[in-house]
Formats: C-alpha cells, sequence, structure tokens
C-alpha cells in the first residue's frame, strides 16, 4: 500500500513573499517597512537580512535607507516569527481625543506612558491603539513626546498625511508650544534660549543631551505666564524640533523643571513628593504639550489645536496660592 505521509526531506520549504507596495506604503523606508509587516522578527534579523540581498526590490539589491515606491515589487525571505506570546501582550487602549478625521488622529497623552515601544518598555502608545483598532490599516506616530511629558500626540491614519506633516515640520511650519514649571526668580517677560544641543547615549545605554559647541543650532522662546514666590509657569515655543530641547534649554539656564529626573534639581524633586505647608506634591515632571498649529494635510487649513493642562499639575498650581504678577 502507498504511503501518503511525506518524509521530511520532501516537505516544501517555506516561500518568499513578493509584495506590491501600495500608494499609502510608498516614501517609507524598506527596514521601517520590513519591522512593520514582519511582526515578532528580530530588529537585528531584519537588518541582516538587508545586508545579505536576501530582500530584494524589483529583483535588484538595496540597502536599509531605500525608500519604496508606489509599485515597488519586494522580495521577503523566509523569516522566523518570534512566538505569539511575545506580541500578544499589548493590552489594547484609547486615549482621550482630541481631533480626529480620515487623516489624522490627535490624543492627549498622559504622563508616564511611553509613545513607543523600545529601551526597556514593551509597548507604547502606537502599539496600544494598533491593537485597539485592528482594523486601522495605517496608523504612525507623526511626532514623538517624552514619556514624562503629557499632551498633544499627532498620529497619521494615511501615508500621505504622515509625508506631508514630516515635511512641514522639517520646514519649520508647524507651531508646538509647551506649559512648563521652573524652579527660581524667573525674571524675564520673554526669552530666547539659543544653546546648541549634542545627542549622546551613556554607558548603561541611556539617551541624553548636553549643551555642546559642535551640537545641532537648537531655539526655544520662553514666555512668563504666571510667577510665584519659589516657582514660575512658562510657556515654551518651539523654534526647532530638538530631542529632551526645553528640558535642556531650561536646566542649563538655571532653570530646572520641576520633576525632571533627568536634569532636574533632585533634592527638589524628592521634596515635591509630598506636600508642605506651602504647596501640594508633585510626582511628574511638569512639561505639558499645549497647543499645535499646522496646516491640514489634505483641506490645507490652518489648524490649531489644544488640550487642557494635566489635572494633577493645575492642582499643584492652584496649590500654590494666588501669582505674585496676577492682576488684583
Amino acid at each position: 500500500m502507498q504511503n501518503d505521509v511525506v518524509p521530511p526531506s520532501t516537505q516544501v520549504p517555506p516561500q518568499a513573499q513578493f509584495v506590491t507596495i501600495t500608494e499609502e506604503e510608498a516614501g517609507q523606508r524598506i527596514d521601517n517597512y520590513l519591522l512593520r509587516v514582519c511582526k515578532g522578527v528580530p530588529k537585528s534579523h531584519i537588518y541582516r537580512i538587508l545586508r545579505s540581498g536576501e530582500v530584494r526590490v524589483n529583483k535588484g539589491r538595496i540597502d536599509q535607507l531605500y525608500r519604496l515606491v508606489q509599485g515597488d515589487i519586494v522580495r521577503i525571505p523566509p523569516v522566523r516569527v518570534a512566538d505569539k506570546a511575545d506580541t500578544s501582550v499589548v493590552p489594547a487602549a484609547e486615549f482621550d481625543i482630541i481631533y480626529e478625521d480620515s487623516q489624522l488622529l490627535v490624543i492627549d497623552k498622559p504622563a508616564g506612558v511611553a509613545v513607543h515601544g523600545g529601551s526597556g518598555v514593551s509597548f507604547g502608545v502606537i502599539e496600544q491603539l494598533r491593537a485597539a483598532r485592528p482594523q486601522a490599516k495605517f496608523l504612525e506616530l507623526v511626532h514623538r513626546l517624552d514619556r514624562d511629558t503629557s499632551g498633544l500626540l499627532l498620529l497619521a491614519k494615511k501615508r500621505s498625511a504622515l509625508t506631508n506633516l514630516h515635511e512641514q515640520m522639517r520646514e519649520g511650519h508647524t507651531d508646538k508650544r509647551y506649559l512648563t514649571l521652573v524652579a527660581g526668580d524667573w525674571k524675564n517677560a520673554r526669552q530666547h534660549v539659543k544653546l546648541p544641543l549634542h545627542k549622546y547615549t551613556t554607558a548603561e545605554g541611556e539617551r541624553r543631551v548636553a549643551v555642546q559647541a559642535d551640537g545641532l543650532p537648537s531655539h526655544t522662546v520662553f514666555t512668563l505666564l504666571r510667577k510665584f514666590k519659589d516657582f514660575a509657569l512658562l510657556e515654551a515655543e518651539l523654534k526647532t524640533g530638538r530631542t529632551h530641547q526645553i528640558r535642556v534649554h531650561l536646566a542649563s539656564s538655571g532653570f530646572a523643571i520641576a520633576g525632571d529626573d533627568k536634569y532636574g534639581d533632585f533634592a527638589l524633586n524628592r521634596a515635591l513628593l509630598k506636600a508642605d505647608a506651602t504647596r501640594g506634591a508633585l510626582k511628574r515632571m511638569f512639561l505639558h504639550a499645549h497647543q499645535i498649529t499646522f496646516t491640514h494635510p489634505e483641506t490645507g487649513k490652518l489648524l490649531t489645536l489644544n488640550a487642557p493642562l494635566a489635572a494633577e499639575c493645575e492642582r499643584f498650581l492652584l496649590s500654590l496660592g494666588k501669582p505674585l504678577n496676577a492682576s488684583t
């Protein structure tokens, strides 16, 4: 009788996939595309198959910086996907929505939540939103906020919106403003800080930024809103968008942000964890992305969005009493 069992040596090996790039997928780098579509595959393996030439576009070799074009045919070799357990632990979550349409999703991110996984964080806002919206064909971060910063976070629901907003940000056509509370006797009603910033990684793998002569040009405008005995509430207007720009510009100017655990006054931060006779407690960094203005990628209209100051920051301000510069 004929044996119907296929011997292991004759089993069909995993096959490469050939994917045609759509309009929505065009414009992104090949490495970022592969990291998104090959869920569960280690990042190191993605870059290994790119270097080895196993990934091909239109039958030709490409490097990791290649930007996809609509109609490109991408060969994706067979890859081993990590155990499902590694990718099923992201809890679906929605966040307070400030604005949403077919192009954009703008949320009010709470402090303490990373915008994406990595650097010791298994997941962030983007992974949680994708888990909550499995029907979404496209959802990507337009920009980032530090984990301990709250406020406006823009996400694109279409590739065209993402590339449009990135171009606006590169060209300086967006206006981002933050609310922050600093310790000390802030004097000026309006102050420009222009200090070059250099990004580096510590021996422990922590990302840090320092003022350095050969750093990237960086410019922040600070406006005094309310002045208290020991603190000042400022609005920070970003003229450039460097990593940790507001935090480092203020710390280097002698005014640490209340609750900043990287560049702040650590003794003050410890004291702020508990209320005293003069104020309430503050258990987070006082930095909030409260306003953004940009041109809508589809309608071309100017759009200004606001997120109210986080409740815990508002409570702390109220505990400081009447501002010294308040009108009678």
